[in-house]
Order: C-alpha cells, then sequence, then structure tokens
C-alpha cells in the first residue's frame, strides 16, 4: 500500500507544497539558533531547507531575508521556487539588468531579495542599501566565499548586524580542513551540521549514481601534432631553465610555470629590474600558451586545437599583439603543426565514444535527457554539432554570459530558455559549460557525460550531481590514456576523499558537542 504524502506545515509555506523529510527539519531547526553552514549531498534539497529557515525568520523575526547565489540562472531558479512556496510575502529577483534605481526602490518594499551577491556588494558599496533589516541571509554555493568573492564582503558587513542570522549552504565545502574552515570564518558561522548519504534520516531518498569510465587512446595522426608541439614546449622550458628560476629536479608542470611567474612579478613588484626577469616572463607566457595546445590536441581535438592556433596567429598579426604570440606563430613548429592540422580529417576519438553512448542512451530509452560537460567553448560547439548528426537527437548548448572575441555567450534570458526547454523535452541533449555545474535544476537527467575529468572535487561532485536527483542516474567520464586527463582524474579522486574524510571528521566532532535541538516544524 503507497501512503500519502507528508508536507511540511508552516503559515507562511503553501500547504501541500513542501514534502516532509527529517533531516531537512532537523537542519532548519538547527540553522535557527546560529549561523550555520549546511553541508548537504547534491539533489538532497537544500533549498528546502532554506525555505523552511526563511519561512521561520520572516513569521519570528519580520524584517527581510536576503537570498544569495553566484549566477543569474539560479538566482532565478531560487526566485521562482521561493515564489511558489511561499505566502503572505513579496519576493523580487535582483540582477546586474535591473537599475540601480530600480534595484534600491525594489529593496526597500520586498521581503525576500533573491540576488547575486555581486549585486549586492556593489550597492552596499554606493550605500544604496542596508543590511541593518535584514534578519536572514543565505549564501548558495557556500564554498565560493573565499578570496575576494563578493560573499566574503557582505558577509564581514553583515557580521555588524549583531541580530542577524546566516545560513551556508554547499554540498561540497573543499577537501581540507583549512579551506573549510576558511569559508565559514569568512561567513562568520558558528557551527557546521553536515549530513551524508550515510546517514540514516538521507540515504532512504539517495538515488544511485552509477559512474564508468572510458579510456580512449590517441590515433597517430593526432599523436604526430601532439610531439611536434611538445617539442616546441621542450625548447621553451629549456630557455626558461637557463635563467635559474625553475626549481632542479621538478618537472614541468603548469603549476611549475605558473610558480615562476608569480617569483618573477614578486620581484618586479619590488623593484628589481633587468633583462633577465623580462626575459624569462616573456619565454614563460610562450611555454604556458604552447603547453595549453599540447593539453587541448590530446584532451580535447582537433578543432579546438585549430581555433586556438588561429586565435594566436590573429594575436601575432595584430600591432598590439602579444609578444608571446608573435614568438610561437614565427616558429617552425607552429608552421608545421598549422600544416598537420589542416591536413588532418580525423577528429580526437572521443567524439565517436560519446556519439555512440548517447545514440545507445536514447535507442534504449528514448524519454532519456543527457547532459554533456566539456571545459572549452569550442569543445561544447564541437561536441553539439556531431550530437545533432544522430536519429533523435535536439540538441543544444548551454554556455555562459561573457563573449569571446567575435563569439557571443548566452544572456540570462536565453540560458533560462535552454533550460526550460530542455525540461519541457524539446531538447533531450543539453550540452554544457560549467555554468551548468552549479546548482541549476536541469530536469531529470538521466545520463551525464564528462568530455573529459576535471581537478577540481567541487566541480566533479557538482557534474555528477546534475543526475540521480529524483530516480538512479549514470555518469561517464572520458579519459585520453597517458594525458592530463590522468592527472585531473587523480586529483579529483584524492581531493574528493580527502574531502569526505575532513567532513566525517569534523561531523563526528560536531555530534558529539550537540546537545539536541528543539523542533519547531510540524507536519501534515
Amino acid at each position: 500500500m503507497i501512503e500519502d504524502p507528508v508536507y511540511v506545515n508552516h503559515p507562511l509555506i503553501k500547504e501541500d507544497t513542501i514534502q516532509f523529510r527529517e533531516y531537512q527539519r532537523y537542519l532548519a531547526d538547527s540553522c535557527l539558533s546560529a549561523s550555520t553552514l549546511v553541508v548537504l549531498p547534491t539533489g538532497m534539497g537544500k533549498t528546502v531547507v532554506a525555505l523552511m529557515v526563511a519561512a521561520e525568520v520572516l513569521e519570528r523575526k519580520g524584517g527581510k531575508v536576503l537570498f544569495l547565489a553566484p549566477t543569474k540562472p539560479l538566482v532565478e531558479q531560487h526566485s521562482d521556487f521561493m515564489e511558489r512556496s511561499i505566502l503572505c510575502r513579496s519576493i523580487c529577483t535582483l540582477t546586474g539588468e535591473t537599475t540601480p534605481e530600480e534595484r534600491e526602490l525594489l529593496w526597500n518594499r520586498t521581503d525576500v531579495i533573491v540576488s547575486t551577491p555581486q549585486v549586492i556588494s556593489n550597492d552596499l558599496k554606493h550605500e544604496r542599501i542596508k543590511l541593518d533589516n535584514v534578519s536572514l541571509i543565505i549564501f548558495d554555493e557556500a564554498h565560493r566565499a573565499v578570496g575576494n568573492y563578493s560573499y566574503v564582503y557582505i558577509a564581514d558587513e553583515y557580521s555588524k548586524v549583531k541580530t542577524g542570522l546566516s545560513l551556508g549552504m554547499t554540498a561540497s565545502p573543499g577537501s581540507n580542513t583549512q579551506k573549510i574552515m576558511e569559508v565559514c570564518t569568512n561567513l562568520h558561522v558558528e557551527r557546521i551540521e553536515i549530513k551524508t548519504e550515510l546517514d540514516k534520516d538521507v540515504s532512504e531518498f539517495v538515488h544511485e549514481n552509477y559512474v564508468d569510465w572510458i579510456i580512449v587512446e590517441l590515433p597517430n595522426a593526432i599523436l604526430e601534432i601532439s610531439n611536434v608541439l611538445r617539442s616546441l614546449y621542450d625548447k621553451y622550458v629549456a630557455e626558461l631553465k637557463t635563467t635559474g628560476l625553475m626549481t632542479p629536479g621538478r618537472p614541468a608542470t603548469m603549476s611549475h610555470l605558473l610558480d615562476v611567474q608569480k617569483e618573477v612579478q614578486s620581484r618586479l613588484n619590488r623593484g628589481e629590474k633587468n633583462r633577465k626577469l623580462y626575459n624569462a616572463l616573456s619565454i614563460q607566457a610562450r611555454a604556458v600558451k604552447v603547453n595549453h595546445a599540447v593539453e587541448l590536441i590530446e584532451t580535447q581535438g582537433v578543432t579546438p586545437l585549430s581555433s586556438y592556433l588561429k586565435k594566436i596567429k590573429e594575436d601575432s598579426e595584430d600591432a598590439e599583439g602579444s609578444k608571446a604570440s608573435k614568438a610561437i606563430a614565427s616558429s617552425e613548429e607552429f608552421s608545421i603543426v598549422m600544416d598537420m592540422v589542416s591536413n588532418t580529417k580525423m577528429e580526437h576519438p572521443k567524439i565517436s565514444r560519446i556519439m555512440g553512448v548517447v545514440s545507445q542512451q536514447l535507442n534504449s530509452r528514448p524519454e532519456s535527457k543527457v547532459l554533456v560537460f566539456t571545459q572549452y567553448r569550442d569543445t561544447c560547439d564541437m561536441v553539439m554539432e556531431y550530437l545533432s548528426k544522430i536519429d533523435g537527437v535536439r540538441v543544444s548548448k548551454l554556455i555562459g554570459q561573457s563573449g569571446r572575441g567575435t563569439e557571443k555567450g548566452l544572456k540570462q534570458k536565453e540560458q533560462l530558455g535552454v533550460l526550460q526547454r530542455f525540461r519541457d523535452d524539446e531538447i533531450n541533449v543539453l550540452v554544457a559549460t560549467s555554468v551548468g555545474e552549479e546548482g541549476l535544476d536541469v530536469a531529470n537527467t538521466d545520463l551525464v557525460v564528462f568530455y573529459e575529468p576535471v581537478p577540481s572535487e567541487i566541480r566533479s561532485i557538482q557534474r555528477r550531481g546534475r543526475t540521480g536527483r529524483n530516480r538512479d542516474g549514470r555518469v561517464i567520464v572520458m579519459m585520453t590514456a597517458g594525458t592530463k586527463d590522468e592527472v585531473s582524474q587523480k586529483s579529483s579522486d584524492r581531493k574528493e576523499q580527502e574531502m569526505k574524510k575532513r567532513l566525517y571528521a569534523l561531523k563526528k566532532e560536531w555530534d558529539s558537542q550537540n546537545t539536541g535541538i528543539q523542533m519547531r516544524f510540524e507536519i501534515n
């Protein structure tokens, strides 16, 4: 016998809209007693926890609730959710597309403000708004609260409001205790609440994500291109070593090159000016560009590399172009690679494997929805073009707003339109860059494909989290043997395991100190 669903009962939450889950009620009640960072697996309803806390704060204390999210589509998503769920309170959305005058007016007359942090930070600095009457700030994707990100400034300003309450939410706060505590310190939270898939009250709602890896080998034609680029890279590294700025015995990785850049810049900033330093900086810039070209041909394909080489060529022909581009474009190796690329008809073997995987998924389950993640826009375009050739595939792309040269990004309304078409089944395959990773509700996705592994545990968790939300999902990670792909995968795995280890340790420590919390939410 199927039991009737149980719903949250609260004066400010619409009836029969929010299904009751004990762990969400526990988290919401806990967050009401002190400023808290909530760590909850992707797809387990962090936004519902935020809604429950917001409703109780508005009912008890009045004032305003400020709900911050890092991207405009995510802001729109949260705003829609609050509109559908909250009773008797006004709600507005603030983004950079809203004029400062209109933002100030909306701020003054609205109870729940959903906004990007950059807008709020800007308006605070220009004294268009104040946080004095804000009773609660919600920081979605709270792991961003590091460095100079706007969350840090807003939290600092809000810490001056003695009665203010903060709620940070994330599925992946960082791979080490230092990073996790940095987020807590920057948000001025007093406690951490952690729920994992292993908790009994959470596990019953967790859907399986089955992860498979497809490893491909580079064909000879692509290996030959890579070898020429690597010979040019080795030449620049050898030149850089003569400056004495590279650490002996340390591999000439990208991180090593970036450390050299930091060292040179630091010495120049201290007033040490000589030709050797400027020359080293120029060689380092060349090495970085060629290293990127190697990564493109080995992990992305001929088409993305071709696009990148053309940009270097165009930059070299510009009177104000970089010296690094001019030096690379004038090299013999560059000319050889350009010829090889123009005469190569094949594409990266990942493409044929992805086409096979997507075709198989849609043939076996025609109602399926597929999400493909790519690191680069050129790869995104290439993958979309090839997938569009498959019968039954209705494909579109989801990219960020910023333009790249002559290429325009997708405006907020265009991004939201693509997502809605995906939800409405007008699109069944979506190819996305990083804009699709963070928090967005991209419908019930059955299959997520990584065109390449990402070295960040946060991004990897977010990518996987786009499936397995309402039913079991499948994840496929494409990897090229013997390339940066393998390094990225190992890095992500190591960081994720470390993060889980740290979270379990923090959870154990916190649970030992927790003395119990009064439950305030009723159920229907």
